[in-house]
């Protein structure tokens, strides 16, 4: 007779299946689907989220999972069973909560929202997005109200993506941040040694960009043979599981970073997704730790490594191989210094390094007024637009370089921004950890070799899946909690090295 733990995986087993399905009809909407399978698309989404959420939340479901719960009790609190029952336990007493109904009603209107979302931002009108953005904003306080909070209605939300976290918390390392950042940024972008990018001007074959994108994903170890690259309107990583990680992301002629940092960047993302443990597939523990984990490899592979001297050391030859004559004559370190020019933008995505997590600051405030009712649909853009200029000293000139940037809000994520920030801070973390480990990583990565830093990444983050908790994970690794400080040494050593004039 198998055991209880063994019935209970049989039952978990049968929802992760289910939930993959859903991705894969995800991934075909935002890559492949054509624009009339929307409203067909939004009823199939529906009715398998249905299911999902109730297979989950059912009786059955909570039987076994007590039963499993008893037969492991007193076991190791570290054990592959017991943190299994604890993420179960976690996404079961969280999705109990929530009514089968809204569940619907979220699936269905998401997906109508993300393409009338493509369509408002082709044609930069806000006011075709509001009226259902306001349906989302209203679903994500309704959702907020099944789940529970002590303090802040933003709190749920913050949990479903960065679990245990809370909107006091978030304010506090932001404050922290912005104490030193927003100074530092006023420094270096106003400083007269702006790194020179008049090279990059040029109009770059998208064809040798997305060649060249693949050189690096294989290099980083991106494993092909579990994975592949396709465009999107947004860049994005989709796991259905450790077997089947795919990418997107979209090029531009007239800008030769953009692919190619977003290209990393989401294969930082699919290596943590390729790196989950395989013999734990279709459990609770073959999962991410939260997005904040999850954001902290992406921001680490894109910035701390693409964006760093030994990177381009080595890949610079490679790059000029697939533009003949267009580089020609500049240099490792002046590539280097381009790549890293600081100067503040409208995009989130093409932000710098410097720039990018005031980005964050806005967002996080716009989500947490229009979660808490302070602020309407009607007034995101004006409000938005005063931020910018307040935060980047810039102007959005229209909805699409405005408030309309962005998919999140179109899949009903509200919560999820601020987990770029909190993966920004680990991920110096992170690398000064693994640096303290194996010394020789910046050597190697000159070699193009990146196989040392992502072994240490796959046995210190991967492997684990979701056995520990955000908190424990970081204390594991580093001892500690996660911390502002590493990250803005980082920030303002790197960009004060980059934009000091030399002494005399």
């Amino acid at each position: 007779m198998p055991s209880a733990i063994e019935v209970f995986k049989k039952q978990w087993a049968r929802i992760s299946i289910l939930e993959q399905t859903i991705a894969i009809l995800g991934w075909d909407m935002e890559t492949c689907m054509p624009d009339e399978g929307v409203a067909a698309r939004s009823e199939q989404m529906a009715l398998l989220s249905e299911l999902a959420h109730r297979w989950l939340v059912s009786g059955e479901t909570a039987r076994l999972l007590e039963d499993a719960e008893r037969e492991t009790r007193g076991g190791e609190y570290f054990s592959i069973d017991a943190s299994m029952l604890r993420a179960a336990r976690r996404a079961y007493d969280q999705r109990v909560k929530i009514p089968e109904e809204l569940v619907s009603r979220m699936a269905r209107t998401t997906t109508k929202a993300n393409s009338i979302w493509i369509d408002a931002r082709a044609k930069s009108d806000f006011g075709a997005f509001a009226p259902i953005l306001t349906e989302l904003i209203e679903l994500n306080r309704e959702q907020a109200d099944c789940l529970g909070y002590t303090e802040h209605r933003y709190d749920a939300l913050l949990d479903i993506f960065e679990p245990d976290l809370k909107t006091t918390t978030v304010e506090k390392l932001f404050s922290e941040m912005k104490g030193e950042l927003v100074p530092l940024v006023k420094e270096i972008t106003g400083s007269v040694k702006a790194p020179d990018t008049g090279f990059l001007d040029q109009k770059f074959s998208t064809a040798a960009q997305e060649a060249f994108g693949l050189i690096v994903l294989k290099d980083m170890g991106y494993d092909f043979r579990r994975g592949r690259q396709d465009r999107s309107a947004h860049p994005f990583t989709t796991s259905f599981t450790p077997y089947d990680v795919r990418i997107t992301t979209r090029y531009d002629e007239n800008d030769l970073l953009s692919a190619l940092f977003s290209t990393i960047h989401e294969g930082g993302h699919a290596l943590y997704d390729q790196g989950l443990p395989l013999d734990l597939v279709n459990t609770p523990l073959c999962q991410p730790i939260s997005l904040g984990v999850h954001e902290s490899q992406s921001r680490l592979w894109e910035n701390i490594i693409g964006r760093s001297r030994p990177f381009w050391r080595h890949y610079l030859p490679i790059l000029k191989r697939h533009f003949p004559g267009q580089l020609d004559g500049i240099s490792p370190e002046q590539f280097y210094r381009a790549v890293n020019k600081s100067k503040p933008g409208l995009i989130r995505v093409e932000s710098d390094e410097l720039t990018y997590n005031l980005h964050i600051f806005i967002r996080f405030e716009i989500e947490k007024e229009l979660i808490g009712g302070s602020l309407e649909t009607k007034d995101i853009p004006p409000v938005w637009n005063e931020k910018y200029r307040e935060y980047l000293g810039i102007t959005p000139p229209d909805d699409a370089r405005g408030c309309l940037q962005d998919i999140h809000w179109a899949h009903g994520s509200f919560g999820y921004f601020p987990t770029y920030t909190i993966g920004n801070l680990l991920s110096a973390q992170l690398y000064n950890k693994a640096l303290e480990d194996h010394p020789s990583i910046p050597d190697e990565i000159e070699q193009g070799n990146m196989r040392t830093l992502l072994a240490w990444l796959r046995d210190r983050v991967h492997r684990h899946g979701s056995r520990y908790t955000f908190a424990e994970l970081v204390k594991e690794i580093t001892g500690g909690e996660v911390q502002v400080r590493p990250f803005m040494n980082y920030l303002s050593e790197k960009f004060r090295e980059i934009y000091t004039p030399p002494t005399p």
